[in-house]
């Protein structure tokens, strides 16, 4: 089967739109956490490409278009934030601030998991980046010696379980302010969590938006920092 596809170049973006398609009517029936769609799709993915026995880098040949257009997809996150100028200005201070605290709590909890279960420098220079965006963190984590496809399955899973557990968990500690929505998904869970944003609101999309940014910027200063001191 994997033959087949081998000259085909679009078989690989057209598997990963029509996975998604299916993964987004799905949630539609069944809306509830569990049922994410970039979640549902990469399974289904998979699954196609284990069932008919087709190679990954078959797979790639058109997938990789959609990589191509992630990081202009990122920079489109600016039009929400634009929108929402004013409020990024009377709070830059505590926004500034929590962001700071977010990329050090994230990164200090992965460096003390990392020694406790004695994982290697490589894994843990892999995970240090895991809750900026793809485009970014696979630079910072060949910048400072990690491996690079580690981190992208980990950025996507980071990515996924936020947006999963973040309405469950703003419910449970009482987190109503949009702005606070906002910072605590784009720091914690990237793009993915941005997508789960705007779906609260568009203070909170434009905030996460914001959060995957300057995250972006502090973890490009921070990881290498932590990385040298191993």
């Amino acid at each position: 089967m994997d033959k087949i596809f081998q000259e085909t170049l679009y078989f690989g973006i057209v598997l990963s739109l029509f996975s998604y398609w299916i993964a987004v009517q799905i949630r539609k029936k069944f809306p509830y956490p569990l049922f994410n769609p970039l979640l549902i799709s990469a399974l289904l993915s998979i699954g196609v490409l284990i069932i008919f026995d087709i190679d990954f880098n078959t797979y790639n040949k058109g997938a990789q278009m959609i990589t191509f257009l992630l990081t202009p997809s990122t920079v489109c996150l600016a039009v929400p934030l634009y929108k929402q100028s004013q409020i990024l200005i009377k709070h830059l201070d505590a926004i500034l601030l929590s962001l700071l605290s977010g990329c050090l709590a994230g990164m200090i909890s992965i460096v003390l998991l990392c020694l406790c279960l004695n994982a290697s420098d490589t894994l843990l220079f892999s995970l240090l980046p895991k809750s900026i965006t793809t485009a970014i963190a696979i630079g910072v984590s060949e910048l400072i010696g990690g491996n690079s496809t580690i981190t992208v399955g980990i950025v996507i899973l980071t990515g996924i379980f936020g947006a999963m557990i973040a309405k469950s968990v703003f419910r449970f500690f009482h987190i109503t302010h949009p702005i606070a929505k906002g910072l605590a998904l784009g720091n914690s869970s990237h793009a993915i969590g941005t997508a789960k944003a705007i779906e609260f609101g568009e203070i909170e999309g434009a905030m996460s938006s914001l959060s995957i940014v300057i995250a972006g910027i502090f973890t490009v200063i921070l990881a290498p920092l932590l990385a040298s001191l191993f």
